[in-house]
């Protein structure tokens, strides 16, 4: 079984876990389509996130070639705006391992919008095949020991108490790490990239970061 075979399971149990977030938010909880808050600005994606929204381009591509070439197009635009001020190395896709440059660079152009959002419809155009980050943000969750912040957008805030209540967390058993790690051994990759920059097929295999 593939990587991206294991891949499917988590997203199932990652699916899950963030509709009981959303039951257990109840009134709480506002988010829906056409809610573009969180899809402004880059932000690093592990290589599991791009090589799942890369075979969601290429079924967008089957699906619906115009659609698909929208998205392309807004992805070289997005990455042309980035290049100048890339954390790393722009033709091989990968940031650089300096977790305050990158984080400085997304401050930076946190206006930008997601090449995946489709400015008509306000949604996500590879919707099914979209990061962990994106999958995951909205109600409180925690990844290890780590409690994440809710959407100020999207979660009403509560008490720290009530707030603790409401918490889940998407990836009990860490699969994603062991995914990763697997896929890079794979293909001799090392690194996280960006949306824009999976969306033009980056990073290559075989590659070091």
């Amino acid at each position: 079984m593939s990587v991206l075979d294991h891949d499917r399971k988590l997203l199932a149990t990652i699916d899950a876990a963030m509709d009981e977030a959303a039951r257990r938010a109840g009134e709480r909880w506002g988010c829906g389509p056409g809610r573009t808050d969180c899809c402004m600005g880059p932000f690093p994606i592990n290589l599991l996130d791009a090589r799942r929204l890369q075979a969601g381009l290429r079924e967008l591509q089957r699906e619906d070639p115009e659609r698909a070439a929208a998205v392309v197009d807004r992805a070289r635009q997005a990455v042309e705006r980035l290049r100048g001020e890339f954390p790393g190395d722009v033709e091989t896709g990968l940031l650089s391992d300096d977790n305050l440059d990158v984080q400085d660079f997304c401050d930076a152009h946190q206006t930008l919008p997601c090449p995946a959002l489709d400015p008509e419809s306000g949604r996500c155009t590879v919707y099914a095949h979209r990061p962990w980050t994106c999958r995951t943000f909205g109600p409180p969750t925690r990844v290890g020991d780590e409690p994440l912040p809710a959407c100020r957008h999207c979660f009403t805030p509560c008490s720290s108490e009530e707030t603790e209540a409401l918490r889940v967390e998407p990836d009990p058993e860490g699969l994603e790490d062991a995914l990763v790690d697997q896929l890079e051994r794979e293909e001799g990759v090392s690194g996280d990239s960006l949306v824009a920059l999976a969306l033009l097929g980056l990073p290559p295999a075989e590659v070091s970061g």
